[in-house]
């Protein structure tokens, strides 16, 4: 369904993306923020999922700056190589820019939601309160959201967690709750990367929950899905 294409930040960098359209007009635009493991097929599959209900989706492939095309599996080391490239290689204004490329490319569609998961949904909540043209953001087990709670989004967020996960434990989304009460934040009984379906990890109830939630809260702030 979509094809990879380019964009071009603020400085002039050129970093790969993938976009899905749907079929006829779109209903609004969604960009998707990446896992530690890059545009792989997992977050392809994600962004035609998000075109087939009416959405226009570009993914930015935001470790480009660091190393380009890079595409994971699920295995320890890919999870290594993953977070070193994140949390090491990627400098956080320069993946600003980035995203507020594939923001300012998907808002010719219409409004613009986010939704990003793990390493992506951190990021998620950071662009919520960062980026211009983004309307609306849904966060899935965004690690290290608890240490970004001084700032303020400019948009309706809500957040996804999962009650299993031992890398976000429940006292960081009971802090998250505290801080951001105008969050809507959602605990399911699953892992980290519950949505994720070539992980073992993945819980369908769990994602088809949220996934539904999600669509409903861009059917409110972007245009109906379904």
């Amino acid at each position: 369904m979509g094809t990879r294409r380019q964009l071009r930040a603020s400085d002039g960098f050129t970093l790969g993306a993938y976009e899905a359209l749907p079929d006829g007009t779109a209903r609004g635009a969604v960009v998707v923020i990446q896992e530690i493991f890059g545009v792989n097929s997992h977050i392809r599959e994600v962004c035609d999922g998000y075109a087939r209900d009416g959405y226009a989706v570009i993914a930015p492939q935001i470790f480009d700056r660091a190393e380009r095309d890079v595409e994971l599996g699920y295995e320890e080391d890919d999870m290594a190589r993953g977070i070193g490239i994140a949390f090491q290689g990627l400098d956080r204004e320069n993946t600003l820019a980035d995203l507020q490329a594939a923001v300012d490319e998907a808002g010719k569609y219409g409004k613009v939601g986010l939704v990003g998961y793990c390493f992506g949904g951190l990021l998620t909540w950071i662009g919520a309160c960062e980026l211009e043209g983004v309307t609306c953001a849904s966060a899935y087990y965004g690690g290290g959201i608890a240490g970004e709670l001084g700032r303020t989004a400019n948009c309706p967020v809500i957040m996804h967690f999962g009650e299993l996960d031992a890398h976000i434990p429940m006292t960081d989304v009971e802090r998250i709750r505290t801080a951001l009460p105008d969050v809507d934040v959602y605990v399911y009984p699953a892992d980290h990367g519950f949505n994720c379906d070539h992980r073992a990890s993945h819980h369908g109830p769990s994602a088809a929950t949220a996934r539904e939630r999600t669509l409903a809260f861009f059917g409110e702030h972007l245009g109906a899905g379904g």
